[in-house]
């Protein structure tokens, strides 16, 4: 809360309110004033659009609201910026026990510079876990934002050499089943989005507790889990597209199996290289998000080729 409010009596008038206002340094935080008896305690508020529109001579008291909705001072910023919400108002007045006005607090104190510690830490998570800094979202320079985000891209240049080259030995394979191509983007998109998924849930679990591999082991055997759930029913759903289109039912096995082999795979990747990443005590959102989308590119197209290269060859 600040104190940057203007507090009046029920006995002034419109004009001594005027003459006021013209001693404060009113500042457009200032929404509604707050009248008050000799003893400080809130008695009512003055919204200042009925003070402009009333005549010179009229009694604040008169004008005030005294259905007053305050909250006190004991309670979270989340709980009142509830009640702002709940009654649609831009500030809400503080009190104490004794229902005196200590403060007021406003619509700017739930704006992007006054969060609380933890949620600027979960954004600032989310940021990280990209390849970036919270701070290059505001104030930074074209060639910091550069240097901060080039070497991740890197990452990703190098991942995509290595795809490039690992499609290029599969030519006769894609020559020969021509569908193989048309699959190729749905496979690495469904490997990445799951590891993703995988590395976020770990980089939380990493960032509540000590690390230990014992802590590792019973997350690995849950994704482990989900993830050939998710795989299961991600297969079904291609490897059946495929058949519906191409009638090629030994092709839509075989790219259903490499849909659930390489979602294993993406999940086991999403937990062991934050993992790896941590016990080096290195941040594992500072270099996890980059380096598991990388290998789980890589992971996705071996596994598919060589599945479809057993199976169907």
């Amino acid at each position: 809360m600040h104190q940057r409010y203007v507090s009046l009596r029920e006995e002034m008038t419109v004009a001594e309110v005027g003459c006021r206002l013209q001693q404060h340094d009113i500042s457009e935080q200032i929404v509604y004033l707050y009248v008050t008896d000799g003893l400080n305690r809130l008695t009512g508020v003055l919204p200042v659009r009925r003070l402009l529109g009333s005549p010179p001579g009229a009694l604040i008291g008169s004008l005030m609201l005294r259905n007053i909705v305050s909250v006190p001072s004991s309670v979270t910023m989340k709980q009142a910026g509830d009640v702002l919400t709940k009654h649609k108002l831009l500030a809400i007045p503080v009190v104490d026990e004794q229902g005196r006005l200590v403060g007021v607090a406003d619509l700017n104190h739930f704006t992007e510079e006054s969060l609380s510690p933890d949620r600027k830490a979960q954004t600032d998570s989310l940021f990280q876990m990209m390849g970036l800094h919270l701070s290059l979202s505001r104030r930074a320079s074209s060639w910091m934002m550069f240097r901060e985000r080039f070497p991740w891209l890197l990452c990703n240049i190098v991942s995509g050499i290595l795809c490039a080259m690992i499609t290029s030995q599969y030519e006769l394979l894609i020559q020969e089943i021509v569908i193989l191509a048309m699959f190729i983007t749905v496979v690495l998109a469904l490997g990445e989005s799951v590891s993703m998924q995988s590395m976020t849930i770990t980089i939380q679990r990493l960032q509540v507790a000590p690390f230990s591999w014992q802590m590792i082991f019973l997350p690995l055997r849950r994704e482990l889990t989900a993830a050939g759930l998710l795989g299961v029913g991600c297969g079904a759903i291609v490897a059946a597209a495929v058949y519906l289109w191409k009638a090629q039912g030994l092709a839509a096995a075989a790219i259903g199996l490499s849909v659930l082999l390489s979602i294993l795979a993406a999940g086991l990747l999403g937990v062991l290289i934050p993992a790896l990443i941590r016990a080096f005590r290195i941040d594992p959102k500072l270099a996890a998000g980059p380096i598991v989308l990388a290998c789980a590119d890589i992971c996705t197209l071996l596994l598919y080729f060589n599945a479809i290269n057993i199976l169907v060859r």
